[in-house]
């Protein structure tokens, strides 16, 4: 089998394959051009992320410093999604993001994985798992996605949280390991932050 395939099937690979490293090392150039731009190259910024990118809709925008693996290259983004300080995209296989999601500063979203067997983990072995993040979702500061992970539409993940499972649409999950700890509710549609009222001067 085609070790590229392996990258993509969940099975054992060695990532220090050297097709692979070779391949990959092109995709960090991109990477390291878009991290090197000024503050005000948003059109060479934007140009860059859908060159750096397996899809990314209209309206995207990554503040440097980004990280990734592969650059980018296994990244599936929707239009307007945002993404802060030092995201980390683990992109050894496919993440997929839906429209309008955000993510807070320093989040990291890992698709690989090793091991728990030592005689493998010595060898270097690794594996893959694809991560969905559906539209609409807030991924808080700080928060960590495992391999494998779905989070629904519209759900909010707590700063600092560690997510090792799937987290369902429209609820609010904290924690390590992150657990829904209430549906989005009439209360929110009233408040946005602790007491401060909703103003509806336009459609929100």
């Amino acid at each position: 089998m085609n070790i590229k395939e392996n990258l993509h099937n969940g099975s054992l690979y060695l990532p220090g394959d050297e097709e692979l490293l070779n391949e990959q090392s092109k995709t960090l150039e991109d990477l390291y051009d878009y991290n090197m731009t000024r503050p005000r190259e948003y059109e060479k910024r934007a140009a860059l992320l859908k060159k750096m990118f397996a899809e990314i809709g209209e309206g995207c925008y990554i503040e440097p410093p980004f990280h990734a693996n592969w650059g980018g290259k296994h990244v599936h983004f929707g239009k307007k999604v945002y993404a802060n300080f030092n995201l980390t995209l683990v992109d050894d296989t496919h993440i997929y993001v839906g429209d309008y999601t955000m993510f807070g500063p320093n989040v990291t979203v890992a698709t690989s994985g090793h091991p728990i067997l030592p005689e493998l983990r010595l060898k270097g072995y690794q594996f893959n798992a694809p991560i969905t993040i559906e539209k609409n979702c807030w991924i808080g500061s700080g928060a960590i996605i495992l391999p494998g992970v779905t989070i629904g539409d519209n759900t909010v993940i707590g700063a600092g949280s560690i997510v090792t499972k799937d987290i369902p649409a429209n609820v609010v999950a904290v924690g390590n390991p992150c657990k829904v700890l209430r549906e989005i509710n009439e209360h929110d549609k009233m408040f946005y932050f602790n007491d401060k009222k909703i103003v509806r001067e336009d459609s929100i």
